[in-house]
């Protein structure tokens, strides 16, 4: 199913991506990448960058940082922000942040902007953006109290402060979009471009 070259590395920490490839029988290493995500945010900001070409640059920074330590390898780098109304969030820093938040995105629909792409060497091979849209219900101070302690410290793994593959399905009234791209990767145009790059049997 997998040709035996070239190798694959996904420069992310992420479980939720690694699952994912995982689970769709993708070989491959796990070589997470180091950057200023924060300062690159700000700098793009300022300079009026969109969040689409934010995230694709986010991805591209990730993935060249792999690459050159691993030049004949295939690097998938990957970034996601959300985006409501003109804001940008980050991950929260802690669980009054997360609150503060969600209470923020309650009641109003966000987009997460999530880029993934592909290096060899010092080739940008591919990108793609996916833009799941997803809408909060309005829930009540106690059901998000509730959640914030079930859910814990989790919540700032996350750029929105949840897992929708957990809990974090109860704070929502509709979702749009591929769920795979939404947990971080949108996988079914990776696995388009390595079947059509005889990466993956085609």
């Amino acid at each position: 199913m997998q040709a035996a070259a070239p190798r694959v590395i996904l420069a992310s920490a992420s479980p939720a991506r690694a699952a994912l490839l995982t689970a769709a029988g993708l070989a491959f290493e796990t070589r997470p990448a180091v950057i200023d995500e924060a300062d690159v945010k700000r700098s793009a900001r300022a300079e009026g960058v969109s969040a689409s070409d934010t995230a694709v640059l986010l991805a591209e920074l990730k993935a060249q940082r792999i690459a050159r330590q691993a030049p004949d390898a295939l690097v998938i780098g990957c970034d996601q922000l959300l985006v409501c109304e003109d804001r940008w969030f980050d991950k929260p820093a802690d669980i009054a942040e997360a609150r503060t938040q969600l209470e923020a995105l309650r009641g109003r629909t966000h987009t997460l902007v999530t880029a993934v792409l592909c290096q060899r060497g010092d080739q940008h091979l591919w990108h793609h953006i996916a833009r799941p849209r997803l809408t909060m219900r309005d829930f009540s101070d106690a059901f998000l109290a509730d959640y914030l302690a079930l859910e814990g410290e989790t919540v700032t793994t996350t750029v929105g402060g949840y897992r929708l593959e957990g809990p974090g399905v109860n704070l929502f009234d509709s979702i749009a979009g591929e769920h795979a791209a939404i947990l971080g990767l949108p996988l079914l145009p990776l696995l388009g471009f390595l079947r059509q790059n005889g990466v993956l049997a085609h």
